[in-house]
């Protein structure tokens, strides 16, 4: 199916069409359209794209790499996704990889619990009619959940083959590691790591690394102790010089970590480049700001060439699950323009500074909280909370004349976004979550903070 225009851009009825009404809405609601100004009349470029060369084994990766874990999913009520049921729509990931590819896109990134456990197989899928040659693939050992045993992890390994239709993985990661404990009952004592590296000595592992979310100290410890290929690392403007308090994922800035890395001679790999989004819609007076400096850039081309212009780091991984997502980005980096010292200064001072103030919740929308068991849509109602915070929606000033109007903004927009049985106030305090959460996000006082809030609005508006 042909979904773009002569700019490469989709309209609006394919997007909704591909996307499903709920998803589209949200993600038009963050963007503005379905092809964004920074996109809009401008030529994606096929042979632009900046390539980093992997200084370990000579691989020529792409600065942009497709991070998988927010596919588009077929048409849905309301935003929302039953569990354990595969809706992601196959033929639009199809056109965003067969995009990705012709546009030097050479980097695709999975993982076992991505998708609600259907990443894998879309990715294989779409992957699979392309030459194997003509791309690298990456996935994890995500062993965090359930049985830890050695033959439930060479299962899930296995079954990541089968589900990619490969016979070997470019790229494997230990998946969220974050402490020596974790990493001893998860790796150690059953044997897992000792089997990866077997599997590396045998070919069927190309690269062997980890993925961390966690403390400083076991950070530092795992870089010096094993021959790592690579590590993947949450880096963005907003954390590399600040542990934020109340629940960030670890207690060691971001900065630090591409230090530690660097002194190693470990590629990185970025992740998180968005915050899981949420640098793609800051605050509006942060939007203000980027304006003044650039009237044509992106929020997200910020933030992107922020991480890409860091020299070590290999690939920037991004959940691209619209195709105005992908272009915006690979306009970023065909090529890469390097920030300067002074716009640099401005995102890691001026634009942090106003997102420290206007406090949002940093959920990624990873989706490890999901399935709640009493059915709360977790991700989504911290997303509509950020949502609201960053376009000036939240109503905290009884005083302000733009009170009533911002009351009401954060009242419908979260009942359009996440239906009433799955909003916070669902929320018993159970904590089965807390484990989960690779932002170490104290999900359940986040709940009741946020329901107390909407109560008290009611109240006010009179609603029932």
């Amino acid at each position: 199916m042909d979904i773009k225009n002569k700019q490469g851009c989709i309209n609006r009825r394919d997007f909704f069409k591909i996307a499903g009404a709920g998803a589209a809405a949200a993600a038009l609601a963050a963007a503005g359209s379905a092809c964004s100004p920074a996109v809009k009349g401008r030529e994606i470029p096929k042979d632009k794209m900046t390539y980093r060369i992997n200084p370990k084994n000579g691989d020529k990766l792409s600065l942009l790499g497709y991070g998988m874990m927010r596919l588009p999913i077929v048409a849905r009520s309301r935003g929302e996704s039953l569990p354990d049921v595969n809706d992601i729509d196959q033929e639009a990931v199809n056109g965003l990889v067969d995009y990705a590819i012709e546009h030097g896109v050479n980097v695709f990134d999975t993982a076992p619990p991505y998708c609600k456990g259907f990443s894998e197989k879309s990715v294989g899928e779409a992957l699979s009619r392309h030459p194997r040659s003509s791309y690298f693939v990456s996935t994890k050992m995500s062993n965090h959940r359930g049985d830890r045993n050695l033959q439930t992890a060479i299962s899930m390994y296995r079954k990541s083959f089968e589900n990619l239709q490969t016979d070997y993985i470019d790229y494997y990661f230990a998946h969220n590691v974050g402490s020596h404990e974790a990493f001893k009952i998860r790796f150690l004592d059953n044997g897992v790591l000792d089997f990866l590296f077997k599997e590396k000595e045998a070919g069927r592992i190309k690269n062997l690394g980890f993925t961390f979310h966690g403390d400083g100290e076991f950070f530092e410890w795992m870089a010096k102790e094993y021959p790592w290929d690579m590590t993947l690392v949450q880096l963005n403007y907003l954390d590399w010089e600040n542990v934020l308090g109340g629940g960030m994922r670890t207690n060691v800035t971001a900065k630090r970590q591409y230090e530690i890395l660097s002194e190693q001679n470990i590629p990185v790999w970025i992740m998180e480049p968005l915050m899981g989004g949420q640098l793609a819609s800051p605050h509006f007076k942060a939007r203000e700001r980027m304006l003044q400096a650039n009237h044509d850039a992106s929020p997200a081309s910020w933030a992107f060439r922020f991480v890409g212009s860091l020299p070590n780091v290999v690939t920037v991984l991004s959940g691209m699950t619209f195709m105005e997502h992908l272009q915006d980005n690979i306009l970023t980096y065909s090529p890469l323009v390097p920030l300067t010292e002074a716009e640099k200064e401005m995102l890691t001072r001026e634009i942090t500074e106003i997102s420290i103030q206007y406090r949002t919740i940093n959920c990624t929308r990873c989706q490890y909280c999901m399935p709640c068991p009493y059915g709360i849509n977790i991700p989504e109602v911290f997303a509509q909370y950020n949502r609201s915070m960053n376009e000036g929606n939240y109503p905290d000033d009884k005083q302000s004349d733009d009170y009533k109007r911002a009351r009401r903004a954060f009242l419908v927009g979260m009942n359009r976004r996440v239906l009433p049985a799955r909003q916070a106030s669902r929320c018993i305090n159970c904590e089965l979550c807390l484990e989960f959460c690779p932002q170490r996000i104290r999900i359940p006082n986040e709940m009741r903070r946020i329901d107390k809030f909407i109560e008290e609005l009611k109240i006010d508006t009179g609603q029932p």
